[in-house]
């Protein structure tokens, strides 16, 4: 019986990418975002093994929803990636907006507590692995970044979860990469990371056996 991936911002970049590669490997894959289009053309693409459920992942309800729905296509849920991340377009503290942190704090930090409080019941069932997305701005500090200092919670947060999953055996990992050439960016960036080098990482982590726990992965571009 094949096992079940939840990824969250699936529709394109990373999350795209993990969902083909995942599929490769033999996963079924639940797919959330917000743009239907996009979802249903990739689950399309993958065939049988993909549902798209798009959704917003900061509604609860809709979130929630989308899991149950995902749980029960599919009969469990064996892993997450909760990869729904975004920025803001002005930086810095002084000159910065806080309407444009309140939108990325709730999808960047309170989304990935909501996908790892509403998923942890079903992998709890499977013995199974959360996986989120952090960054190299997470790791460092930058001038005046409120991106990078979500992307420290993200940090922390797969530490102080790994933790906790780990008393019933459930894992958990963190993937941080540096610079990634998705629409995050206006311009492409081709000798970057690319979102197949990340979603290898995923498939990496996940494929390991049940002794060892990849607790981060840190990619950086090779430039």
């Amino acid at each position: 019986m094949s096992k079940t991936l939840l990824i969250t911002g699936a529709s394109s970049g990373i999350g795209a990418a993990t969902a083909r590669a995942a599929a490769a490997d033999g996963w079924n894959v639940a797919l959330l975002a917000r743009s239907k289009d996009k979802l249903e053309k990739l689950a399309g693409e993958i065939g049988e093994a993909a549902l798209a459920l798009p959704c917003d992942i900061t509604d609860h309800d809709e979130l929630n929803a989308a899991i149950e729905k995902a749980a029960a296509h599919f009969g469990s849920l064996d892993a997450v990636f909760a990869n729904a991340g975004t920025g803001v377009s002005n930086p810095g503290i002084e000159k910065g907006n806080p309407d444009e942190w309140h939108a990325m704090i709730h999808l960047n930090v309170l989304a990935v507590l909501t996908t790892a409080h509403a998923t942890l019941p079903h992998l709890r069932k499977t013995r199974g692995q959360f996986v989120v997305t952090g960054s190299k701005a997470g790791r460092d500090h930058l001038k005046g970044s409120v991106y990078g200092a979500t992307k420290w919670f993200v940090q922390g947060f797969a530490g102080n979860l790994a933790e906790e999953m780990r008393e019933w055996g459930g894992r958990c990992t963190v993937i941080t990469p540096g610079m990634v050439d998705t629409p995050f960016f206006d311009e492409p960036k081709p000798d970057k990371i690319q979102p197949e080098d990340v979603a290898n990482a995923v498939v990496f982590a996940l494929s390991q056996p049940g002794t060892a726990a990849v607790r981060e992965v840190h990619i950086m571009p090779n430039d």
